[in-house]
């Protein structure tokens, strides 16, 4: 019983930005529960390695399509979609992870940036799941799990930057609000808010002793995050194990926001 509330047997699930980082964690993560993981990033050759990796390792486990995408292109996340629902004609799982970081100093912001860093980050999510939230008939049921990031929460000054901020924090405001929008149609949407993990996004962060050091001093536990720690949360709200979860923010942070 336990073991079939996080089963994903069947499911068919979207993860973008799934060519590094957590977005990668996550791809696997969702293949090692039995989806079909329909895997978008602009780096295709990446997806295609990993997709030969999968479909080598986990026979019968589920599978991941790889597709080349840009997401803040309509044209790409339409076809992000049609790929999705050509699998069962349905999407169950939704993982808006594509995101990229921002000029740490806000002085340094120009315009243009700005409105490229949140079309990505924010604007270019909220335009996948409304196209996915049309799709759902009204005996269905979707998972939309939106990354947001400590930043979102708290500021971390100096790393971070202003654009990011505010894309992340929007994030957590739009779960909210489109959770209770699209709730009494069998519409779950959350949002996962990561804390320090080593990824690209974070690249020299742990390198760099004084920043490494920071991190360490800063976080409950003593440590940032470790590959798989965030795949949890994860696994969680995408699948039955919560059923009656909505408009959250689950923070996986070691303890950063809780200072």
């Amino acid at each position: 019983m336990e073991r079939g509330l996080f089963d994903l047997t069947g499911k068919v699930a979207i993860v973008t930005g799934a060519s590094s980082g957590l977005g990668e964690g996550f791809a696997r993560t969702l293949v090692g529960a039995g989806a079909t993981v329909v895997a978008g990033a602009r780096r295709l050759d990446r997806l295609e390695v990993l997709a030969k990796e999968l479909d080598g390792t986990t026979p019968g486990e589920g599978r991941l399509v790889p597709v080349g995408c840009d997401v803040t292109s309509a044209a790409d996340r339409a076809h992000l979609v049609d790929v999705a629902t050509a699998v069962t004609g349905r999407v169950d799982v939704l993982v808006n992870n594509a995101g990229m970081p921002g000029v740490p100093d806000a002085e340094q912001e120009t315009v243009a940036g700005f409105a490229a860093l949140l079309d990505l980050n924010l604007a270019a999510g909220f335009h996948l799941a409304a196209a996915i939230a049309r799709t759902v008939r009204d005996d269905g049921s979707l998972s939309i799990v939106n990354v947001s990031s400590v930043i979102g929460l708290v500021s971390t000054a100096p790393i971070g930057g202003a654009s990011y901020a505010a894309s992340k924090a929007g994030i957590i405001g739009l779960s909210r609000e489109l959770a209770g929008q699209w709730g009494r149609r069998g519409i779950r949407v959350n949002a996962i808010v990561p804390g320090w993990f080593d990824t690209e996004m974070t690249d020299g962060l742990f390198t760099n002793e004084k920043s490494a050091g920071w991190v360490r001093r800063n976080t409950m536990l003593g440590r940032g995050g470790e590959t798989g720690e965030v795949d949890g949360a994860l696994l969680f709200l995408a699948s039955p194990a919560s059923s009656y979860v909505t408009g959250q923010a689950l923070v996986v942070d070691g303890g950063w926001t809780a200072r």
